[in-house]
């Protein structure tokens, strides 16, 4: 189930919890060790093996964000970023005594072997904790019935935003659904990389658009900004195998001056982009580079209006 962007709901039938900065996992936990599942599908049960004590009763489907936190305690996706794809046990185990998880389990979509899917969010919350799920690496994060007073605990320790979740709201998988609205302190989105070009380092400028209903490409603009060293080697490791003879975007949608030289690639990588607004012709403004996002495809990426509606 996904969050749709948008003003703060208020009123007594909302919840309200912090956003983490991580990625989405499924746990399907038991008497053994869970196992572990990407939002896309794929297993990642290796790449976190500090979850592995977790116990539970037989078939209990959790639902929860993967995170990392800095020397200040907060969620950092940069540090996240070193365990995700890791599939290697001695790797995976050298690493959780490095950069060990948390995982966030903020849902409880099915116990001992019931489907609580249809049932409303505040008794699946309720059941959630009454688990007493308190781990080193695991915990149930609380939630709050003041929305205004959890943005602004939210911005006082500069996390990411705040959920909101309707009290009565059943679970619809693979859904973006008006029963949970996050509300983000700034625009950001995810954009799929269809070309770069270089500038006065080696990588200049990403070429990046949002896929449209034709399957291509609609050109959002040149990402310079906040490319570092690492992120700029990173790219280029990253792009160099996704090489394309053609632009994926349409014909003449790419201005000239940000054509010209451009190495075109598959549209397979998308990254997350900060921005100002978006001009009218849905140019991004100001577009700062804030990260790869692996954990994504571009049918995962979501264009939000500036009005976070």
């Amino acid at each position: 189930m996904l969050a749709t962007a948008g003003p703060l709901p208020r009123g007594p039938g909302w919840s309200y919890e912090f956003k983490w900065d991580g990625v989405r996992v499924i746990a399907a936990c038991g008497p053994e060790p869970p196992r572990l599942y990407a939002r896309s599908g794929t297993t990642v049960t290796v790449a976190y093996p500090e979850i592995a004590p977790l116990r539970l009763p037989p078939d209990t489907i959790l639902d929860g964000e993967m995170v990392v936190m800095d020397a200040r305690g907060r969620p950092s996706f940069t540090a996240l970023a070193e365990r995700m794809h890791v599939r290697d046990k001695l790797k995976a185990s050298a690493l959780a005594a490095t950069l060990p998880v948390t995982y966030m389990i903020f849902d409880l979509l099915r116990l001992d072997g019931e489907d609580l899917e249809r049932r409303p969010y505040a008794v699946r919350r309720e059941l959630l904790e009454g688990l007493d799920l308190a781990g080193r690496n695991w915990m149930v994060p609380p939630v709050f019935t003041d929305g205004e007073a959890t943005t602004a605990a939210a911005r006082e320790y500069q996390l990411e935003g705040v959920v909101a979740k309707r009290a009565g709201g059943s679970y619809t998988p693979g859904l973006r659904s008006p029963d949970w609205v996050k509300v983000k302190f700034e625009h950001t989105g995810d954009y799929v990389i269809g070309g770069w070009r270089p500038g006065a380092r080696r990588l200049g400028g990403l070429l990046v658009g949002s896929p449209g209903p034709d399957g291509r490409l609609r050109y959002r603009g040149r990402v310079g900004g906040g490319i570092s060293g690492a992120s700029e080697k990173e790219l280029l490791d990253a792009l160099g195998p996704i090489a394309a003879e053609r632009s994926p975007f349409p014909a003449g949608a790419v201005p000239r001056e940000d054509a010209r030289g451009a190495h075109w690639v598959r549209p397979d990588l998308v990254v997350e982009v900060r921005y100002g607004n978006r001009t009218p012709d849905g140019r991004l403004r100001f577009p700062r580079f804030l990260r790869l996002r692996p954990d994504k495809g571009p049918a995962d990426c979501y264009e939000e209006d500036d009005d976070g509606s």
